[in-house]
């Protein structure tokens, strides 16, 4: 059995690749392909709406807010976001907590003024900043939930003034744990880690933070305009938004996202408890802080860490190297992996440490 522990794109559930591949050939029985169906038919209108309304169910979204699919991953959301609600004379709050949020920072004064309220890079971004304060007069403020190059995590949602719009890329931890998601007035998410493939954007905006700014927007980057044509401005990646369809409904008969997070609650506490028991695996972020999605761990003698990487080869442990700019190991644990991989790799670390 393969594990896969790929930061992303990553595992999806098993039903969900067969019944992708099955829509390859033959989507719905129509002796069409998902590949070549019109993606204004109401063959995939229907995807389109049945994907938007679970999206809402799952994270309870009050009237207010609207779902999009769009092009392009979260890393077009670093400058579309400031392009869409930050002025030129402006200033927009942010938190830097990891390469994301250091990456959304640089492309957001390309529009405006940006204050940095707090960051962890003094410590290599091993923890997460408390206690840092935001403005009242910010256009809004911005930050990453889970860095998952990092393994740190955002539980708690920041408190901001009343009318600041609260901005969160949940690439790496949406829809795997509960909050209440009607406090956001954006969020964006690359699909590729826990809502289905590479090629699409989930967002879910508050309509009433789309006042404009003084400055043209290009349509295509035009909130606006996606919500008006609703994700349809341009021809969407249909298949993409087709395996997110799937995997929202995999997610909604497991149980929604409070089954979900319990299941992953058990796969991150079986693998801290191994690492934090051991004598020769170390996690590198602060305990408070850790990461349910990405656990990220170092040996301190290189030469064991070229042996379990090797061992954890042999015995198909996928996509366990660690980040360039961390080093170690990086284990990620999304919605789709099963309990019984963490298992596995568990019982491997504790019988190598023997």
């Amino acid at each position: 059995m393969i594990h896969n522990f790929n930061a992303g794109p990553s595992i999806l559930p098993k039903e969900v690749f067969q019944q992708a591949s099955e829509a390859i050939i033959n989507f719905n029985n129509t002796g069409l392909s998902i590949l070549e169906i019109g993606h204004r038919t109401p063959l995939f209108e229907s995807v389109l709406e049945e994907a938007r309304q679970l999206v809402k169910e799952l994270m309870g979204l009050n009237s207010d807010k609207e779902v999009l699919f769009l092009h392009g991953g979260a890393s077009t959301q670093f400058f579309q976001v400031p392009m869409n609600l930050l002025g030129a004379n402006q200033t927009a709050a942010y938190l830097d907590c990891g390469v994301w949020g250091t990456k959304a920072i640089k492309e957001a004064k390309n529009f405006g003024n940006v204050e940095v309220v707090a960051s962890s890079k003094d410590k290599n971004y091993t923890y997460i900043p408390k206690g840092f304060t935001i403005s009242d007069n910010a256009s809004y403020f911005h930050y990453t939930t889970n860095n998952t190059i990092e393994g740190t995590e955002m539980f708690d949602i920041p408190e901001v003034p009343n009318g600041i719009p609260l901005i969160a890329d949940m690439s790496s931890d949406i829809l795997s744990r509960q909050m209440d998601f009607n406090k956001f007035g954006l969020i964006y998410a690359g699909a590729q880690k826990n809502i289905g493939a590479a090629g699409v954007n989930l967002l879910i905006i508050d309509k009433h933070i789309l006042k404009g700014v003084d400055r043209k927007i290009p349509s295509m980057v035009d909130y606006r305009q996606h919500i008006e044509n609703g994700s349809m401005l341009n021809t969407p990646p249909v298949f993409a938004i087709y395996v997110c369809l799937l995997t929202l409904r995999w997610l909604k008969n497991l149980g929604g996202i409070g089954a979900i997070e319990n299941i992953n609650n058990q796969k991150a506490k079986l693998l801290y408890d191994t690492l934090d028991n051991s004598s020769i695996f170390r996690p590198t972020v602060a305990k408070e802080d850790r990461s349910k999605m990405n656990v990220v761990f170092v040996m301190d003698d290189p030469q064991k860490e070229k042996e379990f990487a090797a061992l954890c080869e042999t015995n198909d442990f996928i996509g366990v190297q660690g980040h360039r700019s961390v080093g170690g190991f990086r284990v990620s644990l999304y919605n789709a992996l099963p309990l019984e991989s963490v298992v596995a790799l568990t019982e491997a670390m504790k019988s190598y440490e023997l």
